[in-house]
Order: structure tokens, then C-alpha cells, then sequence
């Protein structure tokens, strides 16, 4: 539910503006004890907010069916739609579109054409698309698409530097040497280094000691995402496809991207286009992390060049036993793995705090993670960082292991 200042936006409000606020929070009726009567463009903010959280008002008296507010067809959820853009900052609209698909089951409503031109785009909207691909029909298709690809456009916008400086940072710091060849050398850091050696006369420094990167073979690191697309993980599944095509077009890293309910899909070679890979995802279904392991570990060539990124709530449907055994043996053989309970912005999630402590037993570190900070742990990876303790250092919840 919409708070006060997610309405409007807060100020210092006068006696008359704050009966105004308390009349557009509490909808109106006898029961709102304002007296404050709202004419233009409130009246019309107003009907747009009674006809989400107000089905009493907006569908006919007590008891009406929380459908009535918005009516049955897309045209008229396309222009209650139209209203909230009119009067509502993107932000508050994004939570009210969430609100009417949670509310109001709307869900049906995105397979129209004019629907999806009127909403107002955003990660969630995309994770119940995606979970819809396989019954969106052809004249929406495209539209969806559309839809989709503007979000991941902005995502990647947001996103990809921080990935790719991150990523190249830490993989050139660990192969850094101190006889590089000229094409190989980091002036930035040689300078800095040879300070002491400028001469002024000649206005330039003598770089007595050259550091550099070194030659870079054609893969340093090999990563792997294992993705759950259970229902519950789709802003995980967003976020994860658009690092995973940042990362694939990183050359010093050999990039890996697996998606798994009760099968396994290997969707690497859709890592260029991060639509088509959404789109070939299938969000909903069981879930078997044990399969999905498995496969994995048919892909590992180099275990100590090897991060595996399992981005899962962990509930396991299939063989846990077997699963855990897996899991162990990976970490073993000197895999670095880490457990994702989510990839998004969402909050504390839902996951099997069972499984999470076994797996924290087994030094698999295991905990949420917001997308500004995957860059960063990916880094941290990448130099054989003890998770758990960069976790700690950004006060991010780990699974413990039970005592």
C-alpha cells in the first residue's frame, strides 16, 4: 500500500494541505473524517487510487469483488493505466502497476497489444512477461519484446561499466608483473611508481621500474551461472542474463550461463542478445539443483580457474543428499563457488536456511545480493577472496553453519 509521501511527495505542508494528503490516503466516504472535498486534477488522482485500493467505493458498495475497480478489459485497464502516468512520478507508478497484478489478477491482461504500450516498463514487469512467453500470443509478442528490451537497455546502461571495470580491474591485478613488454606496460602505475625518478632539466621520469599487465592468455577465469527459474526467482533471472552478457564480452573470462528447473538449459550460446535469452528461459516449475550441478561439473576444465555462481533459493525438489555430495566435491576440487539466495533489489528473500547452512559447512559461502554489489563480489572471485568475509564487510546476512 501507497504511504503519504509515496502519494505526494513531502514538503512542509500547511493545515489545509495536510487534510488534502489524509483525504487522498483514506479514499473518501463517511469514514474519513477530513470534510475535504477534492475538485480537478486530486478528484481525478483520487479515482485512480479508489479504483486499486478501494473496490468498495469503485465496485459498488460492500463486498464488491476487488476486480470491479479497474472493470474486466484491457482497454480499461490500458486507461487507468493512462491515469497513474498522468499524475503519479514513475516510481509510484511502478508500484502501483505491481499492486494491480498482485491485487487484481491482471496477469491475463499483458497478453493485449494496449495494455503493454500503457504501462510504464520496470524489472518486475519483465519477470512476468518472460514467465508468460510461452502464452503470449503473436500479436503481443512483439510488443513484449519492445517492452523487454527497453528495461534490459537501461539495466545495461546502468550496469555494464561497473561490471566490466570491476571484472578487468581484478584479473589484471592478478597477473600483474614487473618486466612487462612496452605494449604490456600500465604507464598510469609505472609513473606513479618512478615519481621519485623525474628529472626536471629533461621534464620527464627515468621509469626505473615498469609494472604491467603481462600477456593474457584467452581465458583467465572460467564462470559459470547457474541459474534457478523457478517462479520466485525472476528479477534474479533478469539480472543475471545482463551481467551474464557483460561478461561474455570479456575475453579474459570464459562465460557460462545455465538455467535449470527440473531441466537444464545451457543458453550460452544466447549470451549476445540478453532478450532472446530471457525469452528462452521458462520461469515457473520445480526445481532441481542437484541436475543442474551436475551438468555444471561436465563443463569444468580448470577447478582452480573455476567460479561457480549458483543463484537459487535452494529449495531442492530433487535428490538433496545427492545434491549436497555434489556441492561438496565441487568445493574440493578447488572450485569457488558461491550461492546467490537472490540477484535483485527486492528485500530479504524467501529461501531453505537447511540447505544454506550445509552449504556454508562445506565453505560455500551463501547470501543475497543486490545487483550494484555483484560487480564487486565478482571481483573479489575473481581474486580468490574469502566470500563469506567480504560479505561480512558489507554487513550482507550469510547462512552459518549449524553447530
Amino acid at each position: 500500500m501507497l504511504d503519504e509521501e509515496e502519494i505526494i511527495p513531502a514538503a512542509a505542508p500547511s493545515g489545509e494541505e495536510r487534510l488534502r494528503r489524509w483525504r487522498l490516503i483514506l479514499g473518501g466516504g463517511d469514514a474519513d473524517g477530513t470534510g475535504c472535498a477534492l475538485i480537478g486534477a486530486d478528484a481525478g488522482m483520487d479515482a485512480a487510487l479508489q479504483s486499486l485500493y478501494d473496490p468498495q467505493q469503485a465496485g459498488g458498495g460492500r463486498g464488491a469483488d476487488r476486480r470491479g475497480g479497474l472493470g474486466t478489459s484491457a482497454p480499461n485497464v490500458a486507461r487507468w493505466l493512462g491515469d497513474i502516468r498522468t499524475y503519479f512520478p514513475a516510481s509510484v507508478v511502478r508500484v502501483m502497476q505491481q499492486d494491480a497484478l498482485e491485487r487484481l489478477g491482471l496477469r491475463q491482461m499483458l497478453l493485449e497489444p494496449e495494455m503493454l504500450q500503457a504501462v510504464e516498463p520496470d524489472i518486475h514487469l519483465v519477470a512476468t512477461l518472460i514467465s508468460l512467453g510461452s502464452v503470449i500470443p503473436a500479436k503481443t509478442r512483439e510488443t513484449a519484446r519492445l517492452v523487454v528490451r527497453r528495461v534490459v537497455d537501461d539495466l545495461e546502461r546502468r550496469l555494464a561499466n561497473p561490471m566490466r571495470q570491476a571484472v578487468t580491474g581484478s584479473l589484471n591485478r592478478a597477473i600483474r608483473n614487473h618486466r612487462p613488454r612496452h605494449n604490456e606496460i600500465d604507464w598510469p602505475r609505472t609513473i606513479r611508481a618512478n615519481l621519485k625518478n623525474y628529472q626536471p632539466e629533461y621534464r620527464t621520469i627515468i621509469p626505473e621500474t615498469r609494472i604491467g599487465y603481462g600477456r593474457k592468455r584467452s581465458a583467465l577465469r572460467d564462470i559459470i551461472l547457474c541459474i534457478d527459474q523457478s517462479g520466485s526467482m525472476g528479477t534474479s533471472v533478469v539480472y543475471s542474463a545482463i551481467f551474464g552478457a557483460v561478461m561474455a564480452t570479456i575475453a579474459a573470462v570464459d562465460t557460462r550461463m545455465i538455467v535449470f528447473d527440473t531441466s537444464v538449459v545451457d543458453l550460452t550460446e544466447e549470451l549476445s542478445d540478453p532478450v532472446d535469452l530471457l525469452f528462452g528461459t521458462q520461469l515457473g516449475g520445480g526445481t532441481d539443483i542437484n541436475r543442474a550441478l551436475a551438468y555444471c561439473e561436465g563443463l569444468i576444465r580448470r577447478p582452480q580457474e573455476t567460479i561457480l555462481v549458483l543463484i537459487s533459493d535452494l529449495y531442492e525438489g530433487g535428490d538433496q543428499k545427492a545434491m549436497l555430495k555434489r556441492a561438496a566435491s565441487l568445493a574440493a576440487s578447488g572450485v569457488q563457488m558461491v550461492a546467490l539466495l537472490a540477484l535483485n533489489d527486492d528485500g530479504a528473500p524467501s529461501y531453505d536456511h537447511g540447505v544454506a547452512a550445509a552449504f556454508a559447512a562445506l565453505g560455500v559461502a551463501s547470501f543475497a545480493c543486490t545487483p550494484d554489489l555483484f560487480p564487486e563480489l565478482m571481483a573479489a572471485a575473481i581474486n580468490r577472496e574469502d566470500l563469506a568475509q567480504w560479505a561480512a564487510a558489507r554487513d550482507i546476512a550469510t547462512a552459518r553453519a549449524e553447530t
